[in-house]
């Protein structure tokens, strides 16, 4: 059964905001009451943080669908429904996170560091916080905004000052158990080690990571092997080591050729160029190894890499190697720029912006981006005329209206407020004015619609009547 995973393919959801509430007072011998409808609560987050006690991906392999959840609704009473709870996601330490198309949204490195990945949706207002001076008994809240929906890309790169690279079975698990007290498995056989492992060194008053990269072979950056499931966690080492097989049983095998063929695959993978480099010549404990290694060392020196023979086996010329790591470790971590505290940048917006803009399409349809209208038409109920009232005003008022305008549009033109998957589309009238003081009951627009028929019959009986008694007060006999 798989137990390490570093790349993960992750559904998150945030909590949806909860509704307002629409909610009159009602008390004995207070008959006007007044608004008293409740926010709707906010929509959970979904974040990401750093735990150092995560070392793998696997949970989200097996269940890769997470959601916050939902804000709840508002009540009568004033009283505000309750946030949605955030949801935390643990990740280990350099966990990289990219979108779909592999673009890099954040590099999560260092305890506790964290990611908002879905943000909840904002909560509807009641009719209580709508109330103004001109709109003293709204019939109408507004709807909570839904959560955002992300798709989103792990992947694990080790976070090591030092990693061993080189062919399989060169040694790297034997040498990682014996420089640390970390337990890989070891065998006589290619691929014994699938996953990376992680060891902790202790040299002097340096103390380094180490990880053992599973092992490399020809093509490897082009997806042969394992190579290219864990070159990855090459990119974060300070230090690179070349564990070279010097006893190897491979008749058409060297140390010296196993170290070109891993330099082209470093290359191929690129950005390893400036990092230090290091040669140990393994297993010299075996009697043509020592041999060999002897051979050897002298072109690899002339190359100019700093050559160690070691034997996991035999404990042969680890202290040497491990005090060399912890020099090199050391000077990389000196040489490293020091880390500024971010800045905090504040953008204010232009006095003269809008937040939207207006396009016309080919086929002559307006549509209207921005943040604002979007979200004000998704928190609008269109079952309730007076909301789209309100709706309406506030378009004006931002200066939907006049930008229509200019951009052409006359009355009966098709205006979309929104993307082209999710919009609000309807047949464009000019507001020749906005206000409460063109309400008529509550919960009605007669912008929006002719009065009903009843209503309307009514009006022309008494319109009668008054024709009838004006004439009759006019040639009524003295």
């Amino acid at each position: 059964m798989t137990t390490f995973v570093d790349r993960v393919e992750l559904h998150v959801a945030a909590g949806n905001g909860g509704h307002g509430c629409a909610s009159v007072h009602r008390e004995k011998f207070k008959p006007l009451g007044g608004p008293d409808g409740g926010n709707g609560g906010r929509g959970g987050d979904v974040i990401l943080v750093v735990d150092q006690a995560v070392t793998t991906l696997l949970d989200y392999h097996h269940s890769p669908h997470r959601k916050a959840t939902n804000g709840k609704p508002g009540e009568g009473g004033n009283r505000s429904g309750k946030d949605g709870q955030d949801l935390v996601l643990p990740v280990p330490d350099g966990t990289v996170i990219l979108d779909k198309a592999g673009n890099v949204l954040a590099d999560l490195v260092g305890q506790g560091t964290t990611y908002v990945a879905a943000q909840g949706g904002r909560g509807g207002l009641g009719n209580a916080a709508l109330a103004s001076a001109r709109r003293k008994a709204p019939g109408f809240a507004l709807l909570g905004v839904s959560g955002d929906l992300q798709d989103i890309v792990l992947e694990l790169k080790t976070v090591a000052d030092v990693a061993l690279v080189g062919y399989p079975s060169a040694g790297k698990s034997s040498l990682i158990s014996v420089l640390s007290a970390a337990k890989p498995k070891i065998a006589d056989y290619p691929f014994t080690t699938l996953v990376p492992n992680l060891g902790v060194v202790t040299a002097g008053s340096t103390v380094y990571t180490i990880a053992d990269v599973p092992g490399l072979i020809p093509g490897a950056s082009q997806g042969k092997g394992l190579g290219l499931e864990f070159l990855r966690h090459v990119e974060r080492c300070s230090v690179l080591v070349h564990v070279l097989d010097t006893a190897t049983l491979e008749s058409d095998r060297d140390p010296v050729s196993d170290l070109d063929i891993i330099e082209e695959e470093l290359k191929q993978y690129g950005g390893l160029d400036n990092r230090p480099r290091l040669v140990v010549l393994n297993k010299v404990d075996v009697p043509d190894g020592q041999d060999l290694a002897d051979l050897v060392r002298p072109d690899l020196e002339a190359r100019g890499y700093r050559v160690y023979e070691v034997s996991a086996v035999a404990h042969k010329g680890l202290k040497e190697l491990s005090f060399a790591l912890a020099e090199m470790v050391a000077s990389a971590r000196a040489a490293k720029p020091k880390e500024e505290a971010t800045r905090i940048v504040i953008r204010p917006k232009a006095v003269d912006d809008s937040g939207f803009t207006v396009v016309q399409e080919e086929d002559g349809l307006f549509r209207v981006r921005g943040e604002k209208p979007e979200r004000w038409v998704r928190q609008t109920d269109f079952n309730n005329d007076e909301a789209v009232g309100y709706l309406a005003d506030r378009l004006n008022r931002l200066g939907v209206e006049d930008s229509l305008m200019k951009a052409g549009a006359v009355a009966g033109d098709g205006v979309a407020i929104g993307p082209e998957d999710n919009a609000v589309v309807f047949d464009w009238e000019p507001t020749v004015m906005a206000g409460a003081e063109m309400l008529g009951r509550r919960g009605e627009d007669h912008r929006m619609e002719e009065p009903r028929p009843a209503a309307q019959r009514r009006r022309d009986k008494q319109a009668e009547r008054d024709d009838a008694e004006q004439e009759y007060d006019e040639f009524k006999p003295f």
